[in-house]
């Protein structure tokens, strides 16, 4: 595998020297790419595309988004920041700091393990901490461009985490609004619901995704900061 990856990161600096197309872009120009190249392996992972049969689907977009770091990266080497190489030593000493129970700090691998999901998170929790010390917000490091839907949920995941509430919010009445949504059960049942709020705020003129990353808003600015 190594000397494929290495045959790629050559094809790619290749690309840059001699493409016109492909010297001209820049991290910028790029995004966009970025962003319909990883929808496009969710849109395969939800067509299902996983199986033996039509799995070279899922292989072929997650080759897409490789392109897309590696030609990030190559943008960095040619500035004389960084290289792929840099890249990936730097994912696997995250990834042997942030999971204790499976590596030592030197990366050979611990005599036993853990099946606790919430110890494998305090200890991701801990190290992350240690590696950025300066947040002092346990929503620090959310994308704000996140699809709002996926900020809200990130959010949220966060909140519990760190062991803040997340309350229901309160609708014009002052009632909570758990008492006003319907109740729904199932995935598809919430879907629907979701699409019936999203045409009711279009009928009256209102942006459901600007209406949900407010929401967003208002909820992290009351919420309290990180502590030891």
């Amino acid at each position: 595998m190594g000397q494929a990856f290495t045959r790629l990161a050559q094809v790619i600096a290749l690309l840059r020297e001699r493409c016109a197309w492909t010297a001209a872009l820049t991290h910028e120009s790029l995004l966009e790419y970025l962003l319909e190249e990883s929808y496009e392996v969710i849109e395969a992972v939800e067509a299902g595309h996983t199986g033996a049969e039509d799995a070279a689907e899922l292989s072929g977009e997650l080759g897409d988004v490789l392109f897309q770091v590696l030609l990030h990266a190559r943008l960095q080497e040619e500035a004389g920041n960084f290289s792929i190489l840099d890249v990936v030593e730097g994912l696997t000493g995250k990834m042997i700091r942030r999971n204790p129970h499976v590596f030592h700090p030197d990366g050979t691998l611990a005599e036993s393990t853990t099946g606790d999901p919430a110890e494998i998170e305090r200890a991701w929790d801990a190290a992350k901490k240690i590696e950025k010390p300066r947040r002092g917000s346990p929503f620090d490091g959310i994308p704000a461009s996140l699809p709002a839907l996926a900020l809200a949920a990130k959010t949220q995941h966060r909140a519990r985490r760190a062991g803040v509430a997340v309350p229901a919010a309160q609708t014009g009445t002052g009632a909570s609004s758990s008492a006003a949504v319907p109740v729904w059960d199932g995935e598809k049942e919430l879907g629907d619901l979701l699409f019936e709020t999203v045409r009711q705020a279009t009928e009256r003129g209102i942006d459901p995704e600007a209406a949900l990353r407010a929401a967003v808003r208002r909820f992290t600015a009351g919420s309290p900061p990180m502590t030891d």
